[in-house]
Parts: structure tokens; C-alpha cells; sequence
């Protein structure tokens, strides 16, 4: 396993891209979700998807409350109730914001093994699994900001 760099900055054109969908779960999916758990472990945060290391690829991990999710190619399949919170960012260093998520989503989603999985999350995990999932079509939260909250030294 390796810590990989985060990219940052909201101008930074790769994290503004789209990522590419997964057509294969090899050794080198493997060997990225390893690098984004250990980076996430060492850079504190709660999730991490992989344009935020410089990977174009539909794959985002989320680990909080002692849960942990490797999402491949992961979908919203639905979208219930609605909640404004803080969120802050790796890639976007310094700044917090309040944003409008969803309270409960239901999304599909392939396994490190490839099996497909359907999960519904509420609350804070439902809201990073967007944020995530929103990392993966070049969308980052300060797009959907509605208020700056505090500026920090780094992002969550």
C-alpha cells in the first residue's frame, strides 16, 4: 500500500473531469482502493474518491463510524428528504460550507469482487456517499455551497 497525493485545489481541471466507469476489477482496482484507505487513514477524513488521487476512475471509499464501503461504479438509485450540513474537502483545502443533500439514499454499486450490491444510508453517511459519488462527475461541494461556514487549515 501507498499514500498517494491528494490533488487540490476547485480549479484543478482532473478534478473537474468525469470519471471513467470500471470495466474490469483487476489488480490495479485493488492496489487503488489499498492507496485510498491508507491516504484517507493518514489525511483523517471520512471519504475519498479516486479524482482526488489523480484517477479517473469511477471508484470512491467512504469509512465512518467504524463502517467502511469500496464503491465501484456506484449509482444513486434514489434520493429521500432533505438536510443542510457542513462539509469541508480534501481537495478543497481551507474552506467549509453548508450544503443541501439528500437524508437517505439508496445506491448500487460493485464490490472490490465485482458482486453487485444495493445500499441505503441515512444522515452523515448518505451525505458523504454523495459528496463522494459527486467527486465522480466533477462535481465538488462548493459547487452546491449555500453558505461559506469557517475557514479551516485543512478540508474534512
Amino acid at each position: 500500500m501507498a499514500i498517494r497525493d491528494i490533488v487540490t485545489g476547485a480549479d484543478n481541471p482532473v478534478l473537474r473531469k468525469k470519471s471513467r466507469e470500471v470495466r474490469d476489477i483487476n489488480k490495479h482496482i485493488h492496489t487503488l482502493l489499498d492507496d485510498m484507505r491508507e491516504t484517507l487513514k493518514v489525511e483523517q477524513g471520512v471519504g475519498l474518491a479516486a479524482p482526488q488521487v489523480g484517477v479517473l476512475r469511477r471508484v470512491a471509499i467512504v469509512e465512518y463510524n467504524d463502517e467502511y464501503y469500496e464503491l465501484i461504479n456506484p449509482k444513486i438509485l434514489t434520493a429521500t428528504g432533505e438536510t443542510i450540513e457542513e462539509e469541508g474537502c480534501l481537495s478543497v483545502i481551507g474552506l467549509r460550507g453548508r450544503v443541501k443533500r439528500p437524508e437517505k439514499i439508496t445506491v448500487a454499486y460493485l464490490d472490490r469482487n465485482g458482486k453487485r450490491r444495493n445500499i441505503e444510508v441515512t444522515g452523515i453517511t448518505a451525505r458523504i456517499f454523495c459528496h463522494e459519488i459527486d467527486h465522480l462527475d466533477g462535481v465538488l461541494f462548493v459547487d452546491k455551497m449555500i453558505s461559506e461556514t469557517e475557514n479551516t487549515e485543512k478540508g474534512e
